[in-house]
């Protein structure tokens, strides 16, 4: 329908849209601002959620473990939500440190489908110190239990793939609050990966395909605004980093 009706107005724009909404150019730059200080979880930050995720009193063991090493492998592989959970165990190649990306888990229906778009079919090497570890905490995890190929790595008690929902209320959302960090979905580890590739200097292009996006621009966006303390440790030497403590 905003197809249809676009087509008919005088400067194409489909109506309620933000596109056709008329932002004030003073809200669009603060809108910009805040989209650059979207909340970030760093690989450090990751590992310190899951230590929390396995003291919480709420969960029993098996969830414990579930959710601590979905959020290892979300801050190593930047994978969007829908993906990390539709993600079976022979998507995963130990041998090569590669991970498959065909399926995504829709959040609104529960059902598994094609992913977000054409970017978002694509192979993640985890080549990086970071990837490595997780591909090793992985395949520890998965040994754990015994596993069909097609299973869901990250799966409910009768097997189905987890919901964002449930993740968040009792496992992220409680770690979080027990360490301090801000209250944030699981796009922020998503965020995060996309930050610690690019200051590791990854060929962007490269990156653009990691992360699935479709233009430089979203990859971009997803850097936001780096902390000065990741900035210094990222470009300063040791004596510069001790003279700024």
């Amino acid at each position: 329908m905003q197809r249809i009706l676009s087509c008919i107005s005088k400067d194409k724009k489909p109506p309620f849209s933000q596109q056709g909404l008329a932002i004030p150019e003073k809200d669009k730059l603060q809108m910009q601002i805040e989209s650059r200080q979207a909340v970030s979880f760093s690989w450090k930050d990751a590992k310190r959620i899951a230590a929390a995720v396995k003291k919480l009193d709420t969960l029993d063991n098996s969830r414990k473990e579930i959710y601590a090493m979905a959020f290892i492998l979300a801050a190593a592989t930047g994978l969007r939500c829908g993906e990390l959970f539709a993600l079976r165990v022979n998507d995963v190649n130990f041998a090569s440190g590669i991970i498959r990306i065909d399926e995504s888990s829709d959040q609104r229906t529960y059902t598994i489908g094609p992913c977000k778009n054409a970017a978002a079919y694509r192979t993640v090497l985890l080549a990086d110190r970071e990837g490595k570890e997780a591909m090793r905490m992985l395949k520890k995890f998965l040994n754990g239990s015994i596993q069909t190929p097609t299973a869901f790595v990250f799966h409910s008690r009768n097997g189905s793939p987890l919901r964002e929902t449930n993740v968040l209320a009792d496992g992220l959302h409680p770690a979080l609050a027990a360490i301090g960090l801000p209250k944030a979905g699981m796009h922020a580890f998503r965020h995060g990966c996309n930050r610690r590739w690019e200051l590791a200097g990854m060929n962007p292009a490269v990156l653009r395909q990691m992360m699935g996006h479709s233009s430089s621009a979203m990859t971009a966006r997803y850097t936001g605004e780096i902390p000065l303390e990741q900035v210094i440790v990222t470009y300063c030497d040791p004596k510069q980093i001790r003279a700024v403590a």
